[in-house]
């Protein structure tokens, strides 16, 4: 299991202490994490953590189940609902249908017509949230195809008044550094900030240029561990400065992936500076690494604020950022590279707070030895 994968969640809302025990037993035994509820007011409590499919009594005892329901699947549109009741008539059939459930269920009912409706209800959760993947990656596919026709037909104008300004710049300080060093104060400084404004131009620019010119992928075996390593070597320096702690955790892994490994170390340091600039003085950034199966997966985990769950589905998107300053397109970059690799690059929660980078690449095929 992945480190970002979790179980399917279940919300369970009866008044039958009894009912309820049996079910939180079958349901946690079958593989779902179950939450509980007595009352309308404690599944509402209970729903703002989340769920996927909430199985709900008709009748509660302060409210109405159908109403219940529809509520529900009002503030979570892409979970699914389970109406369940002692007292089945048509009428209350297709209120239940009203209300936006899924499903409809008889009490008692036979525990595998209960685990084979739950599985109904969670393919039609998985279903909403690939329509939702698609939908985003065909809006990235958007972005990136505007960006390619933008920056074909800026660069070259954009890069030579660049050039430059740098190049006057230059020669302006050196004229500055002849002078009296009383004189000079003044004059450094506000030529420094100009200076570090046309670098970041430069960087953006170089961002853009990035989309503009598909390179061809020409994949060797990468060996993961000393990729991670040397990562962690090169931004000893900044973690220092920050006053972070930077390491490598976990056994070391003997895997190797197909890929280019200058452009993988790209992936793994802007993961990781981007985890040293969130996590404040005094925290912990964690790269770790593992495998399973046919894939390798490699965790970056800090300590600071995390990413909001509203800005997830963003976060990869070209121009999208947090940041008060940068082109929204480091990410971006990342995620490109990833795809190209074959992988897959998520976001999540660590387990002590912070923001969990999740990345996963296809294992490189042994090394056969002829005699």
């Amino acid at each position: 299991m992945s480190p970002l994968a979790r179980n399917p969640r279940v919300l369970v809302v009866d008044d039958n202490a009894a009912f309820l025990d049996n079910l939180q037993e079958l349901l946690g035994d079958a593989g779902y994490e179950v939450r509980i509820a007595e009352s309308c007011r404690a599944a509402r409590e209970c729903a703002k953590d989340g769920f996927d499919v909430a199985l709900v009594d008709l009748r509660l005892p302060d409210g109405d189940g159908t109403a219940l329901a529809a509520e529900l699947k009002q503030e979570l549109p892409e979970s699914e609902v389970v109406l369940l009741t002692g007292f089945a008539t048509l009428e209350t059939a297709v209120e239940a249908v009203r209300a936006g459930a899924c499903a409809y269920l008889m009490k008692p009912c036979a525990p595998q017509d209960l685990l084979l409706t739950l599985e109904q209800a969670m393919r039609q959760v998985r279903l909403h949230a690939e329509k939702r993947e698609l939908a985003r990656r065909a809006q990235v596919t958007e972005k990136l195809a505007a960006v390619g026709t933008m920056t074909a037909g800026l660069s070259h104008e954009i890069r030579n008044p660049l050039n430059a300004a740098a190049l006057q710049l230059s020669v302006l300080e050196r004229r500055v550094r002849k002078l009296s060093e009383a004189q000079q104060g003044p004059l450094l400084e506000p030529l420094s900030l100009v200076r570090d404004e046309i670098r970041r131009l430069d960087h953006i620019l170089e961002d853009f240029l990035q989309f503009a010119r598909p390179r061809d992928f020409r994949p060797e075996p990468v060996e993961v561990e000393p990729l991670l390593r040397r990562v962690v070597d090169l931004l000893g320096g900044q973690a220092e400065a920050r006053k972070v702690r930077l390491e490598r955790v976990g056994a070391a892994s003997t895997a190797r992936v197909p890929g280019e490994e200058e452009r993988l170390r790209q992936v793994l340091i802007n993961l990781a500076l981007n985890a040293l600039e969130a996590t404040p003085a005094g925290g912990e950034v964690r790269i770790s690494a593992g495998e399973d199966g046919q894939s390798v997966w490699v965790t970056v985990d800090d300590t600071g604020p995390g990413v909001p769950s509203e800005v997830r589905d963003r976060i990869f998107e070209p121009f999208f950022t947090t940041k008060a300053q940068g082109s929204g397109l480091g990410l971006s970059i990342v995620h490109s590279i990833v795809t190209q690799h074959g992988g897959t690059l998520e976001v999540g929660d660590a387990p002590g707070g912070g923001a969990r980078f999740f990345l996963r690449l296809p294992k490189a095929p042994p090394v056969v030895a002829y005699r």
